[in-house]
């Protein structure tokens, strides 16, 4: 007997669509379909709205990776900014939150994820080339390595390391990584600002 489909086709894409986001289960995706279209269909639309407008207007930084409508973000714009140091970290919301830590004045460099050979993300998945096009610059010489303290985000950090150590022969530019304020298995996006303005301070520099 085959099963009967009591809801549209259209209605359970949207109930799937919702339930690849992070944290949304089958339950709580039905439970979302079911309020936008039965209670309120106008944020329903504004949030379409908007979800097209970003997708249409923000691409990746030319320099940094971020998120950005132009093709240099704010931050890589900031004539005020310290050129000598770059920080490395996993995503835009890591980037955030050491921004609002108020900790840090140097560029960034966005990676888009983190190292992952389970699910196939690799050195080149992550552009480990731009990064390198991006610390070689004669100005930076501190290159500070934000990773979060999770198993993927250490083997991240350990083959930037290696890899500007290959890489930075004369020994001039410092590499340094965050201290453990943060929790192993914590996230810098879940991470209160003082924590990371104390890792930040308190980072441990190699060669």
């Amino acid at each position: 007997m085959s099963q009967i489909n009591y809801m549209p086709d259209c209605f359970n894409s949207l109930t799937e669509a919702f339930a690849k986001l992070p944290g949304v289960g089958p339950k709580t995706a039905q439970r979302n379909a079911f309020y936008l279209l039965q209670f309120d269909r106008e944020t329903a639309f504004n949030l379409a709205t908007h979800l097209t407008e970003a997708l249409t207007k923000i691409k990746n930084c030319k320099l940094c990776n971020t998120l950005s409508e132009r093709s240099t973000c704010d931050i890589c714009s900031n004539e005020t900014r310290d050129p000598s140091q770059v920080c490395v970290v996993e995503s835009p919301a890591d980037m955030l939150m050491i921004e609002q830590s108020h900790s840090f004045n140097g560029f960034y460099f966005v990676l888009m994820g983190r190292i992952s050979f389970i699910d196939g993300v690799g050195p080149k998945e992550l552009a480990f080339e731009s990064l390198l096009t991006r610390v070689e610059k004669d100005e930076v010489i501190e290159i500070i390595i934000a990773t979060n303290f999770t198993a993927e985000g250490e083997a991240t950090a350990q083959a930037i390391e290696s890899l500007l150590l290959q890489k930075n022969s004369s020994k001039r530019k410092k590499v340094a990584r965050l201290a453990k304020g943060v929790p192993f298995g914590g996230e810098l996006e879940y991470t209160d600002l003082g924590t990371i303005a104390q890792a930040m301070r308190e980072r441990k520099r190699g060669s």
